[in-house]
């Protein structure tokens, strides 16, 4: 516990200065100094110890960023006297507490809630750094502070903003397992029926024997399998720190990883997720196709960027233990000449020999309005920094392409989309 003078206590000492005025001398200060202490001493006699607050916390365990969650400090004076109680619970900004600063009076036996709304502002683990109760004197000179041990902790799970794109893209995925998938046959695709030949269906696709009973040609129609093995590896080093729009690479890298998630499970297929640098932080393995969406939010959105380079040797070592072969490869990292150099390219090789492998990357979609600008010779010099920048990016994604994985580069608003569109249009193709 901690005992300190208030502001109006530091300054009555100032009610010495006619005193010293008058009779200027050193047994003049003496007395008063002595006078100042005895007065702070009796208040703070009279002032009731905070430490026998019963404090307990009522904070919201998870919400969504961009909403409002409510929470309760519940604060019980088991004494007899009324207590003035000045309450500061600081939480981390970001995790946007409306106020932190509550001023109550309980009077004695009786209970009293500081009511809390939190609106954060990043996703990740908040907490509460501190509660700190002040008991004011009765006269407001003194104060006795306590810090309670009532810990606060909250999670702002991943906004998920690319969901509004899920229905269209289950609407095409029922039309591809419907309709898309009869009229070709490919690696991934599995007898579903026979039905009549019509114009422009593939003659390989002829059944001969059902066509010799029935006595008219009739074709197979073939469907997606299901049940096929995705594995979304997200990077966290330090490119993934960069902010891009209003959030970091991270965000818009994660938005994709949900996206697909949804979109996997609907059509039927089992997704593990895994977020590495140098070092695997998180895995989400196994999970049913009725929780995997929730435990891949609620393992995701404590991730943050660290600020260290990826080792892709070991990124191919996890990927190979953790799947079989033909099972889908999703690297959400980007496209730059750096992680090429630090060997994204002959991981991708390697594993684009036994699996699809499709690098998924978020642009900044500021080079392009750079690139376009003429205004002055600064903004053109940006413009020429910018263009090179883009044909560098190119350049990577043309090698990552000849080494047999498909690129998705888009901005953090299209990627989730694209990403969505290329898992479909290898589905179609019978890749998976």
């Amino acid at each position: 516990m901690r005992i300190s003078p208030t502001v109006p206590g530091a300054l009555s000492a100032l009610l010495a200065t006619p005193f010293l005025v008058l009779w200027p001398s050193a047994w003049t200060l003496l007395a008063c100094t002595l006078a100042w202490l005895a007065l702070l001493g009796i208040d703070v006699l009279r002032t009731p110890d905070p430490r026998r607050v019963a404090v307990r916390r009522e904070a919201p365990g998870q919400l969504r960023l961009g909403t409002s969650a409510t929470g309760r400090l519940l604060l019980t004076n088991p004494g007899r006297a009324p207590m003035q109680l000045h309450v500061r619970d600081a939480w981390n900004p970001t995790a946007g507490l409306a106020r932190q600063r509550e001023h109550l009076r309980i009077p004695g036996g009786e209970r009293r809630a500081i009511s809390q709304v939190f609106t954060p502002t990043r996703r990740g683990e908040h907490s509460s750094r501190a509660l700190v109760i002040d008991s004011r004197s009765p006269f407001g000179l003194m104060r006795r502070s306590a810090r309670p041990a009532v810990p606060g902790r909250m999670l702002a799970l991943h906004a998920f903003g690319s969901r509004r794109h899920l229905p269209s893209r289950v609407r095409r995925l029922r039309e591809l397992e419907g309709l898309a998938a009869v009229h070709q046959r490919g690696q991934g695709t599995e007898f579903d029926s026979l039905r009549d030949f019509v114009d422009g269906d593939d003659v390989r696709s002829i059944d001969w024997r059902a066509t010799a009973r029935r006595r008219s040609v009739v074709v197979r129609t073939w469907r997606p399998e299901r049940d096929r093995h995705v594995l979304i590896v997200v990077d966290t080093s330090r490119t993934s720190a960069a902010r891009i729009g209003e959030g970091p690479r991270l965000d818009a890298a994660l938005d994709g990883a949900l996206l697909l998630t949804a979109l996997a499970t609907e059509a039927g297929d089992r997704v593990d997720v895994l977020c590495i640098d140098r070092i695997p932080h998180v895995s989400v393995s196994g999970s049913s196709p009725r929780t995997v969406l929730h435990d891949v939010v609620a393992a995701t959105s404590p991730v943050q960027p660290a600020l260290v380079e990826t080792d892709w040797e070991q990124v191919a070592a996890q990927i190979e233990r953790r799947t079989r072969r033909q099972a889908l490869v999703v690297l959400l990292t980007p496209v730059e000449p750096s992680v090429v150099e630090q060997g994204l390219l002959p991981v991708v090789s390697r594993l684009s020999a036994a699996h699809p492998v499709v690098i998924a990357s978020v642009a900044d979609p500021s080079l392009a309005q750079l690139a376009a600008g003429r205004a002055d010779a600064e903004a053109v010099y940006r413009a020429a920094a910018a263009s090179r920048t883009m044909l560098e990016r190119d350049a990577v994604s043309q090698l990552l392409t000849r080494a047999g994985a498909h690129v998705v580069d888009a901005g953090p608003d299209s990627l989730p989309q694209a990403l969505a569109d290329r898992y479909l249009l290898l589905k179609a193709a019978g890749r998976l």
